[in-house]
This record gives C-alpha cells, sequence and structure tokens, in this order.
C-alpha cells in the first residue's frame, strides 16, 4: 500500500520560510526601527524646542497727542506708560495677586480675574491682590522711551528726560 505522499512542488514557487526564521527576521527588522527612530530624535536635538521669548527691554513712543495722566498701553506687552507734570512712568499689568492681565477701567486698572482694582499709580484699591503693581524701568528722551520689564524701581520713580 502507498502512503499518501504530498504534491509535487514546483521549483518556481519560494520555499517556505520557517517560523522560527520569521520570528528572527521581524526582531531584527523591529530592532532597526527602533534605532532609525531613535536616531531620528537624536538629530532634532541641537536645535531648540523652545520658542524664544521676547526681550524685556523694548522701546516705546509715545504718541504727542497722547494728554497727561492718561494710559499708554504698548501692543503686545503687559505694560501702561504714562506722562504726567513730573515725568514718566511705567506700570506693569501683571496683577500681583495670582499673575493676570490687569485692564484699563476709569481711574485704574481692573483684574478681570477675581475683581482686584488698582490706581492709576498702581496703588491697591480693592483686594484680593496683596501689593501694588510693579513700577518700571524707564530710560529715553523726547518721546522715545526704552522700558525695562526686567526691573522693577520703587513707587514714584519717573524719568525725567
Amino acid at each position: 500500500m502507498k502512503g499518501k505522499s504530498s504534491p509535487e512542488r514546483s521549483r518556481l514557487e519560494p520555499e517556505p520560510v520557517a517560523r522560527r526564521d520569521f520570528l528572527g527576521l521581524a526582531s531584527v527588522l523591529s530592532a532597526a526601527a527602533a534605532l532609525g527612530f531613535g536616531s531620528m530624535g537624536m538629530l532634532r536635538l541641537p536645535r531648540p524646542a523652545v520658542m524664544s521669548s521676547p526681550t524685556k527691554k523694548f522701546k516705546v513712543k509715545l504718541p504727542d497727542s497722547l494728554p497727561l495722566e492718561t494710559p499708554f498701553l504698548p501692543p503686545g506687552r503687559p505694560v501702561a506708560l504714562y506722562r504726567t507734570g513730573e515725568g514718566v512712568y511705567a506700570l506693569s499689568l501683571v496683577c500681583t495677586h495670582l499673575g493676570c492681565i490687569v485692564k484699563p477701567s476709569g481711574k485704574g486698572f481692573e483684574c478681570p480675574c477675581h475683581g482686584s482694582f488698582f490706581g492709576e499709580d498702581g496703588i491697591v484699591k480693592k483686594g484680593p491682590a496683596p501689593k501694588p503693581l510693579a513700577w518700571l524701568k524707564v530710560t529715553g528722551s523726547a518721546g522715545s522711551y526704552i522700558v525695562d520689564e526686567g526691573s522693577a524701581v520703587p513707587l514714584g520713580t519717573y524719568w525725567r528726560a
């Protein structure tokens, strides 16, 4: 009696891949992929991934038509500049309570987050803010000034050109 024989394979058909060979090839390919992705990540390291922040010092040109005791708010900066009879001063518009940006309101500034109110000189008129708004260092002359947001000065410090 003859046993069943498997059908003959054509020599053009590829040989079946053994399970052990397939798993070995898959592990080599996954290790190569991990190494490739890791190398691509390392190539990004020399470039900073952080956006550069604007400089703390910036120039401001006060309009000649700006009345005395009226705040001038430079676009994109949390600062208010005032021109008075005593000179020019700059106030930080960052609330001393939790760091919200205060908005001009009547004769002062109001915090939209928790309701603190500050006078035109930055003094707290209504809490919960614990301290007045910071006065910032101002230098310059003839309508063109440099404000340093990173340098606070004592309250009542005016720049006289």
